[in-house]
């Protein structure tokens, strides 16, 4: 495996990790670097979204309904891990230029979906998968740490001390 010293780090995922919840945010760093180390041919994990305020989420919720485009989430403003910065979205950086969501490419060859590699530490680590979702539509891309916590208790947490970023 390589170490993390001689590994390019993707500046924009190192920033988008900075957005969570103070309490995730090193392990999300672990995490990331752990999939840059299992992903050891011309991909490497890229978190696309972070934290994401309750105006951006009703914005993308309007998407493909209200608002030209496809829908891209179902969760309303306050009803996404994302408002609470507890949730990670990922793609693969191909060649560190292109994006790629396909779920079943082996750009390492080593006979396992890159995808899935990815998935397996956000997983070891206590995240859960939206790619294993079988309430509704599954979400690939979407990985939450949730501390057994509900949106609406969240929701009610931010209301309650005016804080993004809740104690937990």
């Amino acid at each position: 495996m390589l170490a993390a010293s001689k590994m390019t780090l993707d500046k924009i995922t190192l920033t988008r990790i900075a957005s969570l919840h103070p309490k995730l945010r090193l392990e999300a760093r672990e995490i990331y670097i752990q999939t840059c180390r299992c992903l050891t041919g011309r991909a490497q994990v890229r978190f696309t979204q972070t934290f994401r305020s309750i105006a951006e989420q009703h914005a993308l919720y309007a998407q493909g309904r209200t608002t030209p485009g496809n829908i891209v989430t179902w969760a309303e403003g306050g009803r996404s891990y994302h408002n609470y910065g507890l949730a990670v979205d990922i793609c693969l950086l191909v060649d560190g230029k292109s994006i790629s969501w396909d779920t079943l490419k082996d750009y390492d060859g080593d006979g396992l979906a890159d995808w899935m590699e990815c998935a397996r530490v956000f997983e070891k680590h206590g995240w859960q998968w939206g790619g294993r979702w079988t309430k509704g539509k599954t979400d690939m891309p979407h990985f939450q740490k949730t501390f057994g916590k509900t949106t609406a208790w969240l929701a009610e947490q931010v209301k309650k001390t005016g804080r993004v970023y809740v104690e937990l």
